[in-house]
């Protein structure tokens, strides 16, 4: 720890990290092992586009207010580890977990910007045709789920990939 850093900001910096952390993992993990599925079988058409647009306006929320929070924590933990040497400063095992977790982390916002703001409005839109009684493609309905299937739990499967470089920073 920076010996300028007091151990109550530092505390505080760790608490709301894992506070997002858990949000954003424990959201995605819900999302696409338990919710969407269930849903899936559960609701057709307009009925399951009008949860899903619901489920996602309060997840994406959270998920994006998380990323937020961590991107602060994490800039403000990292400058206060022993280990920080400066940017772009790859000299020792720390760091280099450090690099390879925002990597992946970068790789992990690409894939919920790709389903924020292009899958999940262009799935709304073909639903919306559909309620309207306008020609929908089917199969492409059919191909938007299972493309949100595979990126969210591509994305659970990289946050997970995340916590393992954490631990791995951690212990070096």
């Amino acid at each position: 720890m920076n010996a300028a850093t007091p151990t109550w900001v530092l505390t505080l910096a760790y608490w709301f990290h894992m506070l997002a952390t858990v949000a954003w993992v424990g959201g995605l993990a819900a999302l696409s092992l338990f919710v969407l599925p269930a849903a899936r079988k559960a609701l057709k058409g307009e009925s399951y586009a009008a949860f899903l647009a619901q489920v996602n306006s309060r997840l994406q929320g959270l998920g994006w207010f998380s990323l937020a929070v961590l991107v602060v924590t994490g800039l403000f933990q990292m400058s206060a580890n022993k280990n920080y040497a400066g940017f772009l400063a790859i000299e020792n095992n720390w760091a280099r977990a450090i690099l390879a977790k925002h990597l992946v982390i970068g790789l992990m916002v690409l894939v919920s910007a790709y389903l924020t703001w292009f899958l999940h409005p262009e799935y709304q839109r073909l639903v919306l045709r559909q309620t309207h009684g306008l020609a929908t493609d089917e199969a492409a309905l059919s191909v938007l789920q299972r493309r949100e299937t595979l990126l969210l739990r591509l994305n659970l499967g990289i946050s997970v990939l995340v916590l393992v470089l954490t631990a791995i920073a951690r212990v070096s």
